[in-house]
């Protein structure tokens, strides 16, 4: 594996859509016992279904530390690749390489990780295995890569359309704890030299509540250029109308770098998911990690969908719009097989389907 000191821009690669085609995805399997309940094992058991899901679609890696190498491989099935990787913990939409394409082949992105915040407001310490995997993801498919030591980015915070146009929010990319010496434009600018895009869309705020502060993962998804899902709610009272009545005033309004006006297909949110007693005290209290505690709310959204090579995988959370959604995604992918998987062991780890996973693109669309 080469470090280039280059850029993805200065050489010609972009960050393709979700949506292009992948030749993998990419999974870490769950254990941390002060942010998974009852050490993991509920987690684990839906981590495995969703990489079962996943695997009808494209191969898939679980990433694996070698006290659960053996319990992974065992609940596994055969077809999906399980390596030894130590990691802090099992995000890896934002802690592993961001891949960019040139129509022949595929490098990476090793963005530096500080656990969404540092010492500032971040989640767990110390992270420094978490940002070592974007790395040794490289080195495992033999693919060059570009580290930048000087900004902070995680994988969740960026949605784009393969064409151009990238959408991030303020209230993550501008936050304390991430790249506070850098102004809004030179973070624009990191942004369209690595990324190699030309418009970015800010929103101000993503999911309330969300202790990532609020990646756009969990609010939008691009599903098709010029074509968005964003999470919706009428429910006046809520915190999140007012986010969404944003959000939703700067898209409609928006260009794309084509030049295109935004499709912008609603999708409606659950209602409020609470911890309960039991998965509070099934967390282990540890200084220094975000607690789980009785009654909080959790960031639930549908938006925080996976799209494979001919599938989708939708979070479900036992609620009446968990059809709705499904049915909503199944429009908006008429060509691809859509998933609904219970989520809530996910949810209570502080993310989602797309936040436990990372694509790996194809070289070309063939």
């Amino acid at each position: 594996m080469k470090k280039l000191k280059t850029s993805p821009k200065a050489d010609g690669y972009r960050m393709p859509g979700e949506f292009e085609k992948h030749d993998g995805c990419w999974m870490i399997w769950p254990e941390r016992p002060d942010n998974w309940r009852l050490g993991g094992k509920p987690a684990q058991k839906v981590f495995t279904k969703v990489a079962i899901a996943i695997s009808e679609f494209e191969p898939v890696t679980m990433c694996v530390s070698n006290e659960q190498y053996e319990n992974a491989r065992n609940m596994l099935p055969a077809q999906i690749r399980v390596i030894e990787m130590s990691n802090n913990d099992s995000w890896m939409r934002d802690v592993g390489a961001t891949f960019v394409i040139n129509g022949k082949d595929v490098r990476g992105i090793d963005w530096t990780f500080n656990s969404w915040g540092g010492l500032v407001d971040g989640l767990y310490f110390p992270w420094d295995k978490d940002d070592q995997i974007a790395g040794k993801m490289c080195d495992i498919e033999r693919l060059d890569c570009y580290r930048l030591d000087d900004f902070i980015l995680e994988g969740g915070s960026i949605h784009v359309d393969g064409e151009g146009t990238l959408i991030v929010t303020e209230e993550c990319l501008l936050s304390e704890g991430r790249n506070s010496t850098l102004s809004k434009e030179e973070i624009e600018e990191k942004l369209k030299e690595n990324l190699n895009v030309e418009k970015i869309i800010w929103i101000p705020h993503g999911i309330y509540n969300d202790e990532t502060n609020g990646h756009v993962d969990n609010i939008l998804h691009y599903v098709a250029p010029g074509k968005v899902v964003l999470a919706w709610t009428e429910d006046q009272k809520d915190p999140q109308y007012k986010i969404c009545q944003e959000a939703y005033s700067i898209l409609s309004q928006a260009v794309d770098a084509k030049k295109r006006k935004l499709e912008i297909i609603k999708l409606d949110l659950p209602a409020n998911v609470l911890i309960t007693k039991e998965e509070s005290e099934g967390v282990d209290a540890v200084n220094g990690t975000l607690p789980r505690e009785e009654g909080d709310r959790l960031a639930a959204s549908y938006a925080n969908f996976y799209i494979a090579n001919g599938g989708v995988l939708v979070p479900q959370f036992n609620d009446p719009k968990d059809k709705k959604a499904i049915e909503t995604l199944q429009n908006v992918f008429p060509n691809h097989k859509v998933i609904g998987i219970f989520a809530r062991e996910i949810l209570l780890g502080g993310g989602n389907i797309h936040c436990i996973t990372q694509q790996q693109p194809s070289a070309s669309k063939k």
